[in-house]
């Protein structure tokens, strides 16, 4: 295929458009908060992200590379289709669910981090740990849709793709280093907009092209191939569900999502952008479905990709592209690939702030360095954000297997950061002994069950199980939720019973060495009795407590402080270390 020079000159005039905004984003930031608070300017956009550009900015950290194309893959692969395009729906849900019950009790309480309220409860090894599947989860994820987006801009204009992939990186690392959450939330307008504009373009025109059926027939009659609305088979339901409730629930704990529900101006403010960002998600997927269904609705021998069809070649995962550069004219396809490329960044740039916010603050600062200045935050910041975009890059080109890597990671987000934080905001009682059990055995059944992706045998047969091409052992069980509700479970009984272990005198005071138990009742006493020394006495601080005799299981198990927000924000203090 020729180089097309057009191609090129698009590409390069729509990343300088990105760029350009981007750094007016970081000359605007550098103009909000104070000296003591430029990190947390950074981190979370001076807390004062409003209604139109938070919107698009939750809505673009999902509609990615991946969400995209993803989406067109599924609708496109015979045997498939709709019926398994789950990612609008799951992704959709997942950002109404956050909306519902866990924007407010995060937002109200004044967290920075999604990983602020584990540090607070359970203390700062605990929050290393959950920072390993966090940052998994956004690195290994960048590194999938930088990859994508190589492989799409050789489909169209015929270049290298080390190259697009490697500037592509630098343009998303460059403004997310010089602007944090600022230069990324107003990008994302730019980019969102680029995305809806390009793609719906390029529908009419590749619908329009001699080689395609009607995709009103094709839905339901087998013309080229299968009807591309899909079927789900009986025997892969149980399949279906466990892919369906991770991608709904384990769409929730990503710090790419509390960053811009921290970063709203109010509660209610974060709420309202998660139900407009499932909106927004819904919209955005109907081009990449209409383009999967013209996929299917195509006779490629009679394109100038000729034959065989792009499934028999393996380039499946490649249609959204492959429709934009055959199906619709050269300028239209160049102008449809500034959308994907769109898609691209502003999924990547969120994710590599999302891992230098976490890193910074709850690795660097709050475990390590909790009196640095707020200007060596920064630095630590824009250094993180450097090495992680460069480290997504290198595993981009280098890694084969990028995609079975992500998977892997966001399963484990699934697993054991969202039964954590169920724990953590709304379990009361629970503690670190409960929250080290429910991790390594959700690990455990995870890594168990196996992984085709990266051709990993499992060690457990779950019902249902079968070999396939490769003679990997694909699981149909729903092993994935089950390893996700043991590990909640297993926080709650393990929790409950160290605390009752230590607090009834079986276990002595010196055991409890994550001073889980015994040292925080000890300190919670402490403090009554430095106000009780304090000149600054009120009187109903000396009020008696009077003893409940009886308690229901609603309330043991019930943390009513996550439901009582109030309107002010008390930051987490940077010394906290239970």
């Amino acid at each position: 295929m020729a180089f097309h020079v057009e191609g090129l000159v698009a590409i390069v005039v729509f990343y300088l458009a990105i760029l350009a905004v981007g750094i007016w984003a970081a000359w605007k930031t550098k103009n909000t908060g104070s000296e003591g608070d430029r990190s947390e300017a950074i981190i979370v956009g001076g807390r004062d992200i409003g209604l139109l550009v938070g919107g698009f900015t939750m809505t673009a950290t999902w509609v990615g590379g991946g969400y995209i194309n993803g989406t067109a893959e599924a609708v496109y692969v015979p045997g498939y289709g709709l019926a398994w395009a789950q990612a609008p729906i799951g992704y959709s849900l997942s950002l109404v669910l956050g909306g519902l019950f866990f924007a407010k009790p995060m937002r109200s309480k004044g967290y920075v981090t999604m990983l602020d309220p584990f540090q607070q409860l359970y203390g700062k090894r605990m929050g290393g740990l959950l920072f390993i599947p966090a940052l998994m989860g956004e690195m290994f994820w960048a590194a999938a849709i930088f990859s994508a987006l190589g492989a799409t801009i050789s489909v169209i204009i015929d270049i290298n793709v080390n190259i697009s992939v490697i500037i592509s990186a630098l343009i998303a690392t460059m403004y997310t280093l010089v602007g944090g959450l600022y230069s990324v939330a107003y990008t994302d307008v730019v980019q969102l907009f680029c995305i809806f504009l390009g793609l719906w373009i390029s529908v009419p025109f590749a619908m329009s092209h001699p080689a395609v059926t009607d995709i009103g027939l094709t839905a339901v009659h087998q013309v080229h191939q299968a009807p591309w609305l899909g079927s789900i088979n009986s025997l892969d339901i149980y399949t279906w569900l466990d892919n369906f409730l991770l991608l709904t629930l384990g769409g929730i704990p990503w710090q790419a999502y509390f960053q811009r529900v921290l970063s709203s101006s109010s509660a209610t403010y974060a709420q309202v952008l998660s139900f407009l960002a499932a909106f927004g998600c819904l919209v955005m997927a109907l081009p990449a479905v209409l383009i999967g269904a013209i996929g299917a609705s195509t006779a490629w021998n009679e394109t100038e990709y000729g034959v065989p069809d792009p499934m028999t070649k393996k380039e499946a995962d490649m249609i959204l592209p492959i429709v934009l550069q055959y199906l619709c004219p050269v300028y239209i396809s160049f102008f449809g690939l500034g959308a994907v490329s769109a898609a691209v960044m502003s999924s990547a740039d969120s994710s590599i702030l999302s891992a230098s916010s976490m890193f910074a603050r709850n690795i660097y600062q709050l475990s390590f360095r909790q009196n640095a200045s707020d200007r060596e935050i920064v630095w630590v910041m824009r250094i993180t954000v450097f090495l992680f975009g460069a480290s997504a890059t290198a595993m981009a080109l280098l890694a084969s297997s990028v995609y079975g890597l992500w998977y892997l990671s966001s399963d484990l987000v699934y697993i054991i950061i969202f039964p954590q934080l169920l724990c953590v905001l709304f379990i009361k009682g629970t503690n670190t002994y409960g929250a080290i059990a429910g991790y390594l055995f959700g690990l455990v059944l995870r890594i168990t069950g196996g992984e085709p992706y990266l051709y990993l045998q499992p060690l457990i047969y779950y019902p249902g199980c079968y070999p396939d091409e490769n003679n990997i052992y694909i699981q149909r069980f729903p092993f994935k939720t089950l390893a996700m509700l043991t590990s909640f479970f297993t926080n709650i009984i393990v929790s409950y019973l160290a605390k009752y272990l230590f607090e009834s005198g079986i276990l002595p005071p010196k055991l409890d060495f994550l001073d889980a138990v015994v040292a925080r009742y000890s300190r919670e006493h402490m403090d009554k009795a430095t106000l009780v020394k304090s000149d600054n006495i009120v009187l109903n601080e000396l009020a008696p407590v009077n003893p409940r005799h009886s308690l229901t299981l609603s309330s043991t198990f019930t943390n009513k402080e996550a439901f009582n927000y109030v309107d002010s924000s008390p930051e987490l203090s940077n010394t906290e270390d239970d």
